[in-house]
């Protein structure tokens, strides 16, 4: 924080470096030819939709750390991905807060909502703004935590909604328990979608042998000690996992078995078809 003895002044000239900052930034961005979300704020709204809200409960005043605030409810447009104002709109108001900082003065917290790690602006952006401005680390917050059916880790940018959002509707079509979740990770978002196809055909043929119903839960057990890790532990005996997630082994494997023999069993001579065709 540059402090120069004359808080007016230097308020104003946060507000500058930060707003050329957001220039830069997008400039650099466009350069490098990084995909146009990079810088982008993220919306509330969109990750809870692409997570799958459950609940939500009043966590009240707590401590937070600015790097972890990443989206607004309703101002993604004002701001960039680190707060930085994109346009004069409310200068004024920023600045006097910046001043007010500066001074001392208590600002009151800002309120956001929590997913996971992440935390969301619901009022308080200049706030948040301005303490980035100031070099601060931590803010003041009421928080609100909302809980959802997949977790927020590992969402950097707005692309990464579409893998949670697929992986959520995975999870609706083939309820696996957490534990059992948990190992079925891909790195390609559409192949959530192919194997949810693969686990519901896998059902389907298992109701025809029994000659009854199951539901999808049931379905979904069957299947992951049934099919899945039975397999898995093949293809991990015969070397054909590889640097692959065992979902995406299993899933590349059985899609190709079928291609090449026309079949839906696994055995000794299937595994060793596969490997020699590897």
């Amino acid at each position: 924080m540059v402090d120069t003895g004359f808080p007016r002044s230097d308020a104003q000239d946060d507000f500058q470096r930060m707003r050329r900052r957001a220039v830069l930034s997008r400039l650099a961005a466009w350069l490098r030819r990084e995909p146009d979300d990079v810088s982008e704020i993220l919306p509330f709204d969109e990750v809870v939709a692409a997570l799958g809200r459950t609940g939500e409960r009043k966590l009240g005043l707590c401590v937070i750390d600015l790097a972890t605030i990443v989206g607004s409810v309703d101002r993604v447009g004002d701001f960039d991905r680190w707060f930085r104002p994109r346009s004069a709109v409310s200068r004024q108001r920023w600045e006097r807060l910046d001043l007010a900082r500066r001074r001392g003065e208590r600002i009151p917290p800002i309120d956001v909502y929590r997913v996971g790690e992440l935390h969301f602006v619901r009022d308080g952006h200049h706030r948040v703004s301005v303490a980035h401005a100031l070099g601060l680390r931590t803010i003041d917050a009421f928080v609100t935590e909302v809980t959802t059916q997949v977790d927020a880790t590992g969402i950097g940018r707005r692309g990464d909604l579409i893998t949670k959002d697929l992986r959520r509707v995975f999870l609706d079509r083939v309820p696996l328990p957490g534990p059992a979740l948990c190992t079925i990770l891909v790195t390609t978002a559409w192949s959530y979608a192919v194997l949810s196809e693969t686990v519901e055909a896998w059902g389907f043929r298992l109701m025809q042998q029994e000659g009854r119903y199951l539901d999808r839960r049931t379905v979904a057990q069957r299947w992951y000690s049934e099919e899945f890790r039975p397999v898995v532990r093949m293809l991990e005996q015969a070397g054909l996992v590889g640097d692959r997630t065992e979902a995406e082994a299993y899933l590349d494997l059985a899609c190709r078995r079928y291609q090449l023999m026309r079949t839906h069993r696994w055995d000794d001579a299937v595994v060793e078809r596969l490997r020699t065709d590897a």
